[in-house]
């Protein structure tokens, strides 16, 4: 745990949520009645308005098919009133600002409908962590439990509607954010993972209720069942100060000026001026 005292991060000793321990320990946690049912009736019409005032944002380049991509909608909060006032919440800012401090912010925020599918190039299909390792590691180099393991980002899933196992929930592996490593390729749809004896966790949800996971945790969407009804929830991402907003695209939001981006002669240059193309987070 960790706060931001006279412009430096230092150890955080005060009490904390659960839900923060949790987080830094297992890599999860979920909190349950966030939004009560008004809330969420509410959130969820304004963003379904958002869906068929704004069309899909094509940001993969043709690497997904364009009905997949109608799935999701990018920039809620500057597309939605309620979206900007949901991620904001006090229980959602209680429980990661201890592990990110008082000044984390907002590095993407997309909105998920996924129709009953019974398969999906996307979705979060494959074990994959989001972005990271923040701390990679090799197999067999423990972590030393004297220093809390490190949090850079934290996703959150904001639930519009119920997620039963029938709807491939989002499952995680306990744990695994504190191996640095990424989940092992070969092994991309395995029901079957683990990580020091732990496996699949299903994080089943209710409308209303918000997911918190920590980016480097071993993650994927379920498998759909018989009785699939979709998803749909409001995903924001949440990042300490120094990790860049990916709210927008870099092609978008950038700081390079247009007589400089003329002289770009080649990809790497291109990126290391911050141009770059879509992928976790904005893409």
């Amino acid at each position: 745990m960790l706060t931001r005292k006279d412009g430096y991060l230092r150890p955080l000793e005060a009490e904390v949520p659960a839900a923060s321990r949790s987080l830094e320990a297992r890599g999860y946690a979920l909190l349950e009645a966030v939004f009560a049912a008004d809330a969420v009736a509410a959130l969820a019409a304004e963003i379904e308005a958002v869906y068929e005032r704004v069309p899909r944002d094509d940001r993969t380049d043709g690497r997904r098919d364009p009905g997949e991509d109608d799935d999701f909608r990018y920039e809620m909060f500057n597309r939605s009133a309620l979206a900007q006032q949901a991620i904001a919440h006090p229980r959602i800012l209680e429980v990661i600002e201890p592990l990110l401090g008082e000044d984390c912010h907002v590095i993407a925020n997309t909105c998920w409908r996924n129709p009953p599918r019974a398969q999906a190039e996307h979705g979060g299909g494959a074990w994959h962590v989001d972005s990271g390792p923040h701390v990679p590691r090799p197999q067999g180099v423990p972590w030393d439990d004297r220093i809390p393991y490190p949090v850079f980002a934290i996703g959150a899933h904001l639930y519009l509607q119920d997620c039963p196992l029938a709807c491939g929930p989002t499952g995680v592996i306990p744990g695994s954010h504190r191996s640095g490593r990424p989940p092992p390729r070969e092994r991309p749809f395995a029901m079957d993972l683990e990580y020091e004896g732990q496996r699949v966790l299903p994080l089943l949800a209710r409308a209303g209720d918000v997911a918190l996971f920590v980016s480097d945790v071993w993650h994927r969407r379920l498998p759909t069942d018989e009785g699939d009804t979709g998803r749909f929830f409001l995903q924001a991402h949440y990042g300490r100060r120094d990790i860049a907003q990916r709210v927008r695209t870099t092609a978008v939001a950038n700081h390079v000026a247009p007589e400089a981006e003329a002289r770009i002669a080649s990809k790497r240059e291109r990126t290391l001026l911050g141009l770059h193309r879509p992928f976790f987070y904005d893409g």
